[in-house]
């Protein structure tokens, strides 16, 4: 998915990759998840860094392994000059947490006298997101026939378009991929994905 979103020129991925909820699974689930997370952040950031896609986290850090948080900082230092993908893995995040930390941030802003709360305004108060400084998403996927946003981005994927299938995320691959774009393009009005798989126009969704 990396590969091919740097391939037709998508400016953001972000990825769900373990959500607040995820520390209710049993302890050897989510010790596995972590390892898996950790093993992904040192091996894949030499190619990551060839592909000149740069790395960044979402989440709340607290909780997760100090070896992950390591190899998390790690990552996004050696792959900062990335410029081509912004892969934006949502780790240890949650829709509901994020409004919360921000609002504590703009609570925070004020009592340091930075923030005059009647200039407070959408726009202001997404500065303090954790995605701050990213575009909101126009597309969401989710996979496995699922319908709902499981708490995922639910202030920025307002005026996002949501497509499912039923196909497994271990077997989302470049068809279904393009799929979605394709579709996501139609009922936006964007041009339509060539034969080959490349996007028309630099227009694609993040």
């Amino acid at each position: 998915m990396v590969r091919l979103c740097v391939e037709i020129g998508i400016p953001v991925l972000t990825l769900y990759t373990f959500s607040t909820e995820n520390w209710q699974r049993p302890g050897a689930e989510v010790a596995f998840l972590m390892h898996l997370c950790e093993q992904f952040a040192r091996r894949e950031v030499a190619e990551l860094r060839r592909s000149e896609v740069r790395m960044k986290v979402i989440g709340r850090r607290t909780g997760l392994p100090p070896s992950l948080r390591a190899a998390l900082d790690q990552a996004m230092d050696e792959t900062r000059g990335g410029d081509k993908l912004i892969l934006n893995l949502a780790l240890n995040y949650g829709g509901r947490a994020e409004i919360v930390d921000a609002s504590r941030e703009v609570i925070a802003a004020y009592q340091r006298g930075e923030l005059d709360p009647d200039a407070l305004d959408e726009a202001s108060f997404s500065r303090y997101l954790y995605t701050a400084g990213l575009p909101d998403p126009d597309l969401v996927i989710r996979t496995a026939g699922e319908m709902r946003l499981s708490n995922f981005l639910i202030w920025q994927v307002v005026g996002a378009i949501f497509w499912t299938t039923p196909v497994f995320w271990p077997d989302f691959d470049k068809e279904h991929l393009l799929q979605a774009i394709k579709d996501y393009q139609e009922i936006s009005g964007n041009k339509p994905v060539k034969a080959n798989g490349c996007v028309e126009e630099k227009n694609s969704p993040r």
